[in-house]
């Protein structure tokens, strides 16, 4: 059969552009070189245990369209994402708030907590913040710095605090109030049943083949379509020309525990440099679940590898410039649409990229 688009990946973006695409009356192909369908955010049933495989996802957004949109396929439950930091056994509270505050020195009031942040940010000197390292002392103070982000950062990503960009940090929130949840954001869940129910439904009356490498059968695939939309690393799409891009990814260690509760919290931080592992996911949480058992899972952070899967997209002075020579080629693609993470090499939430990929979807609906 010959398709109007050819659709790499099943992740987010692919499932979601291959179902505005069939809504308009195209013909539309899903591959995937996967076993199964929704890429990062496929969770698997284990004991009765939606369990996020490639690590946690919480959808969350402020934008109204894109939760009705992803409403139409799964109903969200009321989990917020409150995580917890621990530190050499000291547990703190996550985004940083007066719970935090308290617990690191005492302070009762949010003046009291300005005016010792404030001591130590000037204690430091740092006027303007040329790295992660300075950012984080100018927003939080030292001690907060050294004892909760500095470890945890430094293995995230593999390298010293003081040589990665400042703008990794500003992402974290920081109150003066005892609100713990970490995003500010209007809606907020997880999906009822996981995120692979989800994106099967999303994927209904579409055409989908698994385990169907498009790098290693491109001519044979793209006589298949007239379009071809791409949510792959987009430098292996032109079989690294300019050299690979980097990426950080994530090794897991997954286990089942005969216990109905291991750690009380779906997600803890381990901040401190010596232990091993970022944090722990506890599966169940994310859920309500109430199972007599319960599935955790360590996630150690790595430089990828060739045969690991890219995660996160390393965006410093280097690999900005060396996509950007990725970016013209695509470009110049009369009949290719580069999407999603990869395809774009940006670190996007899940909401940016439902909502990209229903702009990219109306823009080729509506000519």
């Amino acid at each position: 059969m010959f398709y109007d688009y050819l659709v790499v990946g099943a992740g987010l973006f692919g499932s979601v552009f291959a179902r505005q695409m069939t809504d308009a009356g195209f013909k539309v192909l899903v591959i995937d070189k996967r076993d199964h369908i929704a890429g990062n955010i496929y969770t698997e049933n284990v004991e009765g245990i939606n369990v996020h495989k490639y690590g946690a996802h919480i959808f969350h957004t402020n934008d109204r369209t894109v939760w009705e949109y992803v409403g139409r396929f799964a109903e969200f439950n009321r989990y917020t994402n409150s995580p917890v930091a621990n530190y050499k056994g000291e547990l703190y509270s996550l985004p940083f708030n007066m719970y935090t505050f308290n617990k690191m020195w005492g302070v009762t009031t949010p003046q009291e907590a300005y005016d010792k942040i404030n001591e130590q940010r000037e204690a430091s000197g740092i006027t303007e913040p040329k790295n992660l390292e300075e950012q984080a002392i100018s927003l939080v103070g030292k001690d907060i710095y050294e004892k909760l982000i500095k470890g945890y950062t430094m293995k995230q990503w593999g390298r010293p605090c003081s040589e990665l960009p400042s703008f990794i940090i500003k992402r974290l929130p920081v109150r003066f109030t005892f609100d713990n949840n970490y995003f500010n954001a209007l809606y907020q869940g997880i999906p009822n049943g996981g995120y692979t129910k989800m994106v099967e439904n999303i994927l209904e009356g579409i055409d989908v083949k698994l385990n169907c490498d498009y790098l290693k059968n491109r001519e044979e695939l793209d006589k298949k379509a007239k379009t071809i939309v791409y949510t792959g690393p987009i430098d292996a799409f032109y079989d690294f020309r300019f050299g690979p891009l980097e990426y950080r990814t994530v090794r897991f260690e997954t286990e089942v525990l005969d216990i109905p509760n291991f750690q009380g919290n779906a997600v803890i931080n381990y901040t401190d440099s010596e232990t091993p592992y970022t944090r722990i996911i506890e599966h169940k949480h994310f859920e309500f679940g109430t199972q007599e058992k319960t599935v955790i899972s360590k996630e150690y952070s790595k430089s990828w590898e060739k045969g690991d899967e890219p995660y996160y997209p390393v965006n410093d002075d280097k690999n900005s410039e060396l996509y950007e020579k990725y970016r013209a080629l695509a470009d110049e693609e009369k009949n290719v649409i580069f999407g999603g993470r990869l395809g774009e090499y940006k670190y996007y939430d899940m909401d940016v990229v439902v909502k990209r990929a229903l702009e990219v979807s109306w823009r080729r609906i509506n000519g």
